[in-house]
């Protein structure tokens, strides 16, 4: 049974924790190193991984402290260089080649981001339960199998980022990068749709922007369109 917790999601910085019961990870840790240890209650020594996605801060703040706590850090080459950072526990992964962390199976996948070299994860476990872990990335191409659990980047709605472009509260060139970098509601239900969701038991909708994102209409429309539990990270 996977069990995932928020520390935290958004622009001022995400890190979530995830187990299967047996193998404790965090995905991202754009947090500061002290938020996490409080967050998780000082139990750190729990922690057998990290997997970072790219190497925007909002994403890896805390990165250097996390790998001097002694905790293995999972990221593409691209963003190890992009964030100069080297030594024994990081460990460089390469997108559609699987690794192991415990009782974890870990397939990174390429994601569409303004980074150096981003990707999205894959995690299954020896029970048979299958997370999907995608966000910063405008478009997804792969189509995945039996998935139970899903976190997925819905950062904002079309018809808001439009109004506040009208309105001026979204410059049009912050628009434009909007549009070439983030996972719009539209595109979370596109994705959705393009995959079996018979065995989905939660959807996490991610990284909701603060001005373009409406949260309770989001969780509505995507519980509507799945029938399945939606939360809101």
């Amino acid at each position: 049974m996977i069990e995932i917790t928020a520390l935290a999601s958004g622009s001022r910085g995400n890190c979530y924790r995830v187990t299967d019961g047996s193998t404790l990870l965090l995905l991202e840790c754009g947090i500061r190193y002290k938020d996490i240890q409080r967050r998780l209650e000082f139990r750190t020594s729990e922690i057998a991984g990290c997997l970072i996605s790219h190497e925007h801060k909002d994403h890896c703040k805390s990165v250097a402290d996390v790998m001097r706590a002694g905790i293995d850090c999972y990221m593409s080459q691209g963003t190890a260089e992009a964030l100069g950072v080297s030594g024994h526990r990081c460990r460089i992964i390469q997108a559609r080649k699987q690794f192991r962390i415990g009782s974890w199976t870990i397939l990174p996948f390429e994601t569409q981001h303004d980074a150096q070299e981003p990707v999205g994860f894959l995690m299954a476990n020896q029970t048979g339960d299958k997370l999907l872990f995608a966000t910063d990335t405008y478009y997804i191409r792969y189509k995945f199998k039996n998935l139970t659990h899903i976190m997925v980047e819905c950062n904002y709605a079309a018809d808001i980022l439009r109004e506040n472009v009208r309105t001026g509260l979204v410059p049009v060139e912050m628009k434009k990068r909007i549009l070439r970098s983030h996972f719009s509601l539209e595109n979370v239900k596109e994705f959705l749709r393009a995959n079996d969701l018979s065995r989905v038991q939660q959807i996490w909708l991610l990284h909701l922007s603060n001005d373009n994102s409406d949260e309770e209409r989001f969780r509505r429309e995507i519980q509507e369109l799945t029938g399945k539990e939606v939360y809101i990270a």
